[in-house]
């Protein structure tokens, strides 16, 4: 299948329509990949007008309704219709208060508000419901990382990764909070888990880029390697874009980090967790920066 994408410099992505003007580095001139977004699936709008009609003119149990309420809350949160989702995932836990996914999205969608005590406790809800829910150890970590307590999101990812332990999105995020404590300890550590993955995979470039195996331009050019079509195209650069921006915000390039983390955000793969927090990256950016401004 053939799909279409162009190389443009980054510089050159800052001043285009809706991009801020706001590289002045050399390092700004690394190539890019540019494809069309993600467009909203047909499917998905006619899935959530059915599950509208069936809540407004089918009588159903409790239990069905809140089962009913909670797929098109993960509907609507596909498609980035957030506040929506967020609110049908909340009358889905007062119709049931132990359905456990409900509690996992409350959390993320708190977690991308900046309202961290809220969703440790959502996230604690999920949890004390299922202990074995893996990902919401994983998204209490990640809150954990963003509300400024590494500590203890290190058990969280820590747990989270020994679950899957040659997965590189695992071991990035892993490495990620483990750079807030200690940045030797994290660099030896994600050597270690690096040379231990018996299988070669697009993602372990992001590992490598971490860790210096390989450069910016390096890591761009082998992002079309392998892919077979578009769908697959633009979820890779949703996520390698998130990672960039993590690399040069490692780095203090705050002005070339806030462009790749606006490329994340353009890409519409709003079901990424990449995607889900290029914008609280931002806002984080924007909060450092905006001080030292005046």
């Amino acid at each position: 299948m053939k799909f279409k994408f162009t190389f443009l410099p980054l510089l050159l992505v800052s001043v285009l329509p809706g991009c801020a003007i706001t590289n002045s580095s050399t390092d700004s001139a690394a190539q890019v990949v540019i494809a069309e977004p993600l467009q909203i699936n047909q499917q998905s709008e006619i899935a959530i007008a059915r599950l509208t009609e069936i809540l407004n003119r089918v009588e159903v149990s409790p239990q069905q309704k809140a089962k009913l309420f909670y797929d098109r809350g993960v509907i609507y949160d596909s498609v980035g219709l957030r506040g929506l989702a967020s609110y049908d995932f909340q009358r889905a836990i007062r119709l049931q208060p132990d359905l456990v996914d409900a509690y996992n999205f409350i959390g993320i969608h708190h977690t991308q508000r900046q309202e961290f005590l809220q969703a440790y406790e959502a996230f604690d809800s999920a949890i004390e419901l299922d202990q074995q829910h893996e990902y919401a150890y994983l998204n209490r970590g990640i809150a954990l990382y963003y509300g400024g307590r590494a500590e203890l999101a290190l058990a969280d990812m820590q747990m989270f990764q020994l679950q899957q332990e040659n997965d590189p999105y695992r071991i990035a995020w892993l490495y990620l909070i483990e750079n807030e404590i200690d940045p030797v300890v994290a660099k030896n550590n994600l050597r270690e888990n690096l040379d231990s993955l018996d299988h070669q995979s697009w993602a372990n470039n992001i590992l490598r880029l971490f860790i210096g195996d390989i450069g910016e331009h390096e890591f761009v050019s082998g992002l079309t390697h392998g892919v077979k079509d578009h769908k697959e195209l633009i979820d890779r650069l949703c996520e390698a874009y998130f990672y960039l921006g993590k690399y040069n915000l490692l780095n203090n390039n705050y002005n070339t980090s806030s462009d790749y983390f606006k490329l994340a955000l353009s890409t519409n793969v709003y079901e990424f967790i990449e995607h889900r927090y290029a914008k609280l990256e931002l806002e984080l950016i924007d909060a450092n920066i905006a001080p030292t401004a005046h």
